[in-house]
């Protein structure tokens, strides 16, 4: 039996049973794999749920406010995926009349949609034979053919992108695809895979060789950068706070913070020392705390974030600017943050 027949084979004895696979609708399919680009089915189920249960429509999530739609992301990360999200959907909502694209060239012009995703729901939504490339097949294919080339480079992206085109199923894309990628998942794992009850052991290089540990290979990362975040956390007569909206390219556009300090100098002294403070406090009496001595490490893909916060104790409210706004402290949870802060706060503002 061919490889891709093995693997279908495999898949409708196998599959876990998922919300959207019971659909072959593209609004679904693409709310899918928007959530699950770099997150694990396991944590990925239930925003999916509270997607399709919150904006059962594109026209629905076209309506909704980008702030709402951060909300309801948050905790996944990577939240430009958010932001890109919400724009396709007002795209495809008032400009293709709530129509998806039905081919994958034209879906890659949605934004947002890359080369997987566009493959994803072409094969799955109008059965387009054309092969998905993520993880999972990457994992599959290196070992199955024995393939060293690292996975990240130019070379290796070519390389396993034609090989996926040449093994793809052209009678059964659909099944095919979401065959190989689940094989990737439950199957063929990362660490102590089950070769020994593996349909397609008798083929397997990696396995003939001794090599399924070592495969696929993958060019290490860039070096990781370390950032100090100090959040100013103020209490004004214990009832109000302040809060900004992060602006810019950086990590977590238009997400809302507290006022920050990215500084490595983290002692009180320094703190009550700073610009920042200086300019929002002024003259105005205030006492401030440490919350914890030990920083929060928050790991990013690229940089980690050694974090503290201070609370500011103050009567009178301090001076703010343009992003920044006074917020009731029983209405802090109602806004979009990262996670490192939305731990904060549902441990502070009780």
């Amino acid at each position: 039996m061919k490889f891709s027949k093995k693997l279908i084979t495999w898949y409708l004895q196998n599959k876990r049973e998922m919300p959207w696979r019971e659909t072959k609708n593209p609004y679904h399919i693409w709310l899918s794999e928007i959530i699950l680009q770099q997150t694990r089915v396991a944590q990925g189920l239930p925003y999916y749920m509270s997607f399709t249960n919150t904006f059962p429509t594109v026209f629905d999530l076209a309506k909704a406010s980008e702030e709402e739609v951060l909300k309801l992301w948050q905790g996944l990360g990577y939240y430009s995926r958010a932001r890109n999200l919400h724009e396709t959907a007002i795209h495809v909502a008032n400009e293709l009349n709530g129509v998806f694209p039905d081919t994958y060239k034209d879906l890659l012009k949605l934004k947002g949609v890359g080369d997987y995703t566009a493959s994803a729901i072409a094969s799955i939504c109008y059965k387009e034979a054309v092969p998905v490339v993520d993880g999972n097949v990457y994992r599959v294919l290196s070992r199955y053919f024995g393939i060293n080339t690292p996975i990240n480079s130019t070379k290796g992206i070519r390389e396993f992108k034609e090989l996926a085109i040449e093994l793809m199923d052209h009678e059964e894309p659909s099944d095919y695809n979401q065959a190989i990628m689940e094989f990737g998942a439950l199957q063929c794992k990362p660490k102590s895979p089950y070769c020994i009850i593996c349909p397609l052991n008798d083929g397997c290089e990696a396995l003939k060789k001794g090599e399924v540990e070592l495969l696929p290979v993958k060019l290490k990362k860039q070096k990781i950068k370390k950032r100090y975040f100090n959040y100013l956390i103020f209490s004004i007569q214990g009832e109000q706070t302040i809060m900004q909206q992060r602006v810019g390219n950086g990590i977590w556009k238009g997400l809302y913070e507290f006022p920050l300090i990215e500084s490595e100098k983290t002692d009180i002294d320094s703190i009550v020392s700073n610009e920042v403070f200086c300019n929002m406090v002024q003259d105005n009496p205030y006492e401030v705390t440490l919350y914890k001595e030990k920083p929060v490490v928050h790991k990013l893909s690229h940089q980690h974030l050694y974090t503290r916060f201070f609370i500011v104790k103050v009567d009178a409210i301090p001076k703010i600017d343009e992003a920044q706004k006074v917020v009731a402290c029983i209405k802090v949870h109602t806004y979009p943050v990262p996670i490192l802060l939305g731990n904060f706060i549902d441990s502070f503002f009780e």
